[in-house]
Parts: C-alpha cells; sequence; structure tokens
C-alpha cells in the first residue's frame, strides 16, 4: 500500500509501557528492529469515518528483520510460509468506503498477534518464561503460540533456545501496542456508531471443500447473526463461495473481541490463496486483480 495515499494517513501508536522498559529491552536489537519498532504496524484512516466496520490484517506484515533472519535456521522464503501475504493490499479499499485498516508490519513469525499473550512455549526459551506461560493450548502445542516455534508448514524456525528477554521484548514492543491501538479504535468506533464491526482478514491454503472465502464468528459467539448473514450475503453478490465456522471457526482476536452484547461484533475472513497467490514462491498469481476486484465489491455491498 502506498503511504502517501490521499485516502487516508498512517500512524504509529504510542507504547503502552514505560519507553524506559523498551529502551531497556531494545538494547543489543539491531537496526532494522529500531526501525520496525518505529512503526510497527499501518493504519489507514479515511478522511472522514463513517463506517462501523473496522478491518484488520494482523498476518500480513512482511518486513523480516536482518537479525531475526539470522537467528533462524530458515531463509527468508521459508519464514514467509506463515505470512498472510498481500491481504492488506487485497482489503486496501477499505478506506474509500469511510472503514479503517489496521495491518502489521512485523511478520507473523516473529510474534503472533492472534494469539493470547500467555499462548507461550517455555521449551523455546533458555529460562524465566514458566510464569507468563499460560495452560497449553492446540495451538501452543502445534509451534503456534503468540512466539511461533515453526511455520505454517511444520517447519522450526530456531535451532536453538532464545533469551528470556527476547520474548518480553516482542510482547512490550510490538504485540501490545498493536491490541492497545485495535482496543482503542473499536471503543472509539462503538462511541460514534453505537456499534464496532471488526472483520479480521487471513488467508488459507485451498483447502478440500473448495470454498473461496470461510467466515468465522466463533459459531455465533463473536458476532449477532444478522451482521455475519450481511457479511456473509456481501462475499456471496461478490462472487465468492462461502462456508461458515468450518474449517475457520475464528482465532483469538475474533473471540477476545467479539461481544455482541456489547454491541462489538468480530469475523473472521479466511481467503483462499489460490485465487491470488503463488505460494511456492510468494508472488501474485494471474488472479490476483480479478480477486482484488471482488474484494473491493465486497466491501462497497457492505457499506451500501
Amino acid at each position: 500500500m502506498n503511504e502517501n495515499t490521499s485516502r487516508g494517513t498512517y500512524t504509529a501508536a504510542s507504547q503502552p509501557v514505560t519507553p524506559l522498559s523498551v529502551a531497556e529491552l531494545s538494547a543489543g536489537q539491531d537496526s532494522d528492529i529500531m526501525a520496525l519498532l518505529e512503526r510497527p504496524f499501518n493504519i489507514l484512516e479515511p478522511p472522514n469515518r463513517s463506517s462501523p466496520y473496522f478491518f484488520t490484517s494482523p498476518h500480513s506484515g512482511s518486513v523480516y528483520a536482518s537479525s531475526f533472519v539470522a537467528s533462524s535456521r530458515l531463509n527468508r522464503l521459508a519464514l514467509r510460509r506463515s505470512e498472510d501475504a498481500f491481504v492488506d493490499e487485497l482489503f486496501g479499499d477499505a478506506p474509500d468506503h469511510g472503514a479503517c485498516l489496521l495491518s502489521a508490519r512485523f511478520p507473523r513469525a516473529y510474534v503472533d498477534v492472534n494469539r493470547a499473550d500467555d499462548e507461550i512455549d517455555p521449551a523455546m526459551f533458555e529460562a524465566g518464561l514458566v510464569k507468563l506461560a499460560g495452560s497449553r493450548s492446540p495451538r501452543v502445542n502445534a509451534g503456534l503460540g503468540v512466539i511461533p516455534k515453526v511455520v505454517s508448514d511444520g517447519m522450526e524456525i530456531y535451532s536453538r533456545r532464545l533469551p528470556f528477554d527476547e520474548a518480553i521484548f516482542r510482547l512490550e514492543a510490538f504485540y501490545r501496542p498493536y491490541h492497545a491501538i485495535l482496543a482503542r479504535f473499536l471503543a472509539e468506533t462503538k462511541s460514534r456508531f453505537g456499534m464496532a464491526v471488526l472483520i479480521d482478514c487471513h488467508s488459507m491454503p485451498p483447502v478440500a471443500n473448495g470454498y473461496d472465502v470461510v467466515i468465522g464468528d466463533c459459531h455465533g459467539n463473536a458476532c449477532a447473526p444478522e451482521i455475519s448473514n450481511k457479511i456473509e450475503e456481501a462475499l456471496c453478490g461478490a462472487g465468492f463461495s462461502v462456508a461458515r465456522n468450518s474449517p475457520y471457526a475464528g482465532g483469538y482476536t475474533t473471540s477476545h473481541y467479539g461481544h455482541p452484547n456489547d454491541d462489538i461484533h468480530a469475523v473472521q475472513i479466511e481467503l483462499n490463496r489460490g485465487l491470488y497467490l503463488v505460494e511456492k514462491r510468494i508472488e501474485k498469481a494471474a488472479g490476483y486483480a480479478s480477486c482484488h476486484a471482488a474484494i473491493r465489491s465486497f466491501i462497497a455491498r457492505l457499506h451500501s
């Protein structure tokens, strides 16, 4: 996406931890990490916010710091296997309809904001994280905790244990600021419109059932049915085949922020990568333009 777009501006959130805390934890980090710390995510905000919808792309971050790549046993392309490549661009027309788009710049393989902050595998670290780790979830057991052990196809990222301070740094410098700004914008959206609808945008491998999109609302617990229905109808109207809650019912973001009784609704969208991506090379496929046009139509229908 173009930072100079006339539709809105990018801003970085202030850190919800003391500057001294981040400064201490930043000691020894390379210049790439420090540059990423200055702008850990993008917020594309329209000149006039007129929509209760708020779009997020937590896994499209593609800024891989040299120290992170050097610490991994994988090359940059292999690390990108966990990335929802170009999803932020595909949904980048949201501001044309008065909605905001929040997207991470840091990669999912570095820290995964679609996890609880205690979804930690203590065995990955030298010492000290036992008290921070919660009960072992299936995601942690699979190596896909808040600080992932593997990329999405199961290849291990590291050849050694990580220092304790590295885990704390990633959580304080990237994870918590992302959720702080997301929570703030949802509260502001609800205050302005009487409701907020979070659409958390992801991509999925081509699946056996052949659907273009899977929407997940935690089986109705994260979003009122009439809103889920409207999202599904808008997707179908844009030409997508749609499944609901199978095989993806919604991740941490959907379940954590979706509270229909409080007028905050959350839906996860999983877009079939076969529509737009050459997965082996992480490149746009021939179908990218038509997929982008269909997403643009979906967003327009959602706001009609």
